[in-house]
């Protein structure tokens, strides 16, 4: 009763029910209105550039925010982003930059020229700079290093000293950092009289007079202490520092661990030298992610805005491998020809027993090289790991066995087709959770990345060990 009373009040206000197309239209105009890219406002940005009104681009493109900005360049042709780069000029927000992914960046640092890049680029923090500069040519980082102000320059020049992916290449240098004898109110006075307003910061660093962290405290608890206590009765002395050579991975590994926001960096001597903060990180973790999504796909670096020769040559070497593997399955198949000739039967169900080991196997490796990327299987973890993907598999073989087994029996209505359908799904099954875990975890082992090489075995193992099973199987038992 009473939601037949809500279904009629509704109708009697003039709401529409939920699930309405006016209500759902309605929920996606506020949603839209949390972005400051709103459909109408890039319609205005391309209308704008298409009839030459440069002082109305780029009145509509300042407020916006710069990962609104980056995304419009995203969204736009080439061309009209291209074209929109040239009507903002310096005016371009630096940061914007910051959230535009490599291949768009390129193209958009390309139009700007390398001197107007140098002048954006003392806008940014220098994980941010760095991370730029790092992806430019030779000839270019030395044109935009020289165009730099000295101080910026050698804060970059240091950044890049450091190995490619590493916490050196993606810490900042701004930190801030106070000795252990200050006071709360002194620290206080000093972040107020300082040049740190425009920096974003979580965490101040406690060093002694080597430099060397030896606490940190946040600024909760920093604002919310009296002035008269000492910074070294407040800080927290257990944290964590990171090695400046230490991998990003490892990194955000750290930060997803432990929840950390902000972390110090050190040098080879233990010395403070910038820190990381969590929007690096959730950069390296999707980076990380697509990494792996995309090596799992076999479609390499290429992208929507990646080049139809870069497209072409990501996938064709994939391809060609899958085709070798393709052909390795199809000479199994052909030792038994004369099998499936004198049963039509078998050409009919060799598919399912092959997709199915194959989808089971993916399941398995997607979990694996997950598992593996988040260092959630050490050595003593890794046969615990199979014991379960085992115990899976059978009892997956065992339901799906009988259920292949019903499907065949109704399809032909013969009892020994049924039965091989049973045991090859059954065997083809357990194979798949087997190979879904030990090959990864061998690749590992033998320093490959599993992401990568992982789904082209698996693939190939499933299909022989599907066709070898099922055919031997018939031609041991239904072809006399």
């Amino acid at each position: 009763m009473a939601s037949a009373k809500k279904v009629n009040t509704q109708a009697m206000s003039g709401q529409p029910p939920q699930g309405d197309p006016v209500e759902r239209r309605e929920d996606g105009d506020r949603l839209a209105a949390l972005y400051g890219l709103t459909p109408k406002v890039e319609s205005a940005i391309v209308t704008a550039i298409e009839g030459g009104a440069e002082d109305r681009a780029r009145a509509l493109v300042a407020p916006l925010h710069p990962a609104d900005q980056a995304d419009l360049l995203v969204r736009l042709p080439p061309s009209r982003a291209a074209a929109l780069v040239r009507i903002l000029g310096d005016s371009l927000d630096a940061e914007t930059l910051t959230y535009l992914d490599e291949n768009t960046r390129d193209e958009i640092v390309d139009v700007m020229g390398m001197a107007a890049l140098a002048r954006q680029l003392p806008d940014l923090d220098t994980d941010d700079a760095v991370n730029i500069i790092e992806e430019l040519e030779q000839d270019e980082i030395d044109d935009v290093l020289a165009a730099l102000p000295a101080e910026d320059r050698v804060l970059v020049e240091e950044g890049l000293a450091y190995p490619e992916d590493s916490a050196g290449r993606m810490m900042q240098r701004e930190i801030v950092t106070v000795p252990s004898f200050w006071t709360v109110g002194r620290t206080i006075d000093f972040l107020r009289s300082s040049k740190f307003g425009d920096t974003q910061f979580y965490l101040i660093f406690v060093i002694d007079p080597s430099r060397n962290p030896i606490g940190e405290i946040s600024l909760g608890r920093l604002l919310c202490t009296p002035r008269p206590r000492r910074v070294s009765e407040i800080m927290e002395v257990d944290f964590r520092k990171i090695p400046a050579d230490m991998d990003q991975e490892e990194v955000s590994i750290l930060f997803r661990r432990y929840g950390m926001v902000s972390a110090p960096v050190v040098d080879e001597h233990g010395r403070l030298i910038g820190m990381i903060t969590i929007d690096d990180v959730i950069d390296v973790i999707d980076e990380e992610a697509e990494e792996d999504l995309m090596a799992l796909a076999g479609v390499g670096e290429s992208n929507v805005r990646s080049s139809l020769l870069e497209t072409l040559q990501g996938r064709s070497s994939w391809l060609l491998i899958n085709l070798v593997t393709a052909i390795v399955a199809s000479a199994v198949i052909g030792l038994f020809d004369a099998t499936i000739e004198r049963l039509v039967a078998l050409a009919v169900l060799m598919p399912i027993v092959a997709s199915m080991g194959g989808n089971a196997g993916t399941q398995t490796v997607t979990v694996a090289v997950r598992a593996l990327a988040l260092r959630q299987i050490d050595s003593d973890a890794a046969a615990s790991f199979v014991r379960r993907e085992l115990a899976v598999a059978v009892m997956n073989g065992i339901l799906f066995a009988a259920l292949a087994a019903a499907i065949s029996f109704l399809w032909f209505r013969d009892p020994d087709i049924a039965v091989v359908m049973a045991v090859a799904m059954f065997a083809n099954m357990v194979v798949a959770g087997l190979s879904g875990t030990l090959v990864p975890l061998g690749l590992v082992r033998a320093g490959v990345d599993p992401a990568v090489a992982s789904s082209v075995f698996i693939t190939t193992i499933t299909d022989v060990v599907g066709f070898f099973v099922f055919l031997g199987l018939a031609a041991l038992y239904l072809v006399h």
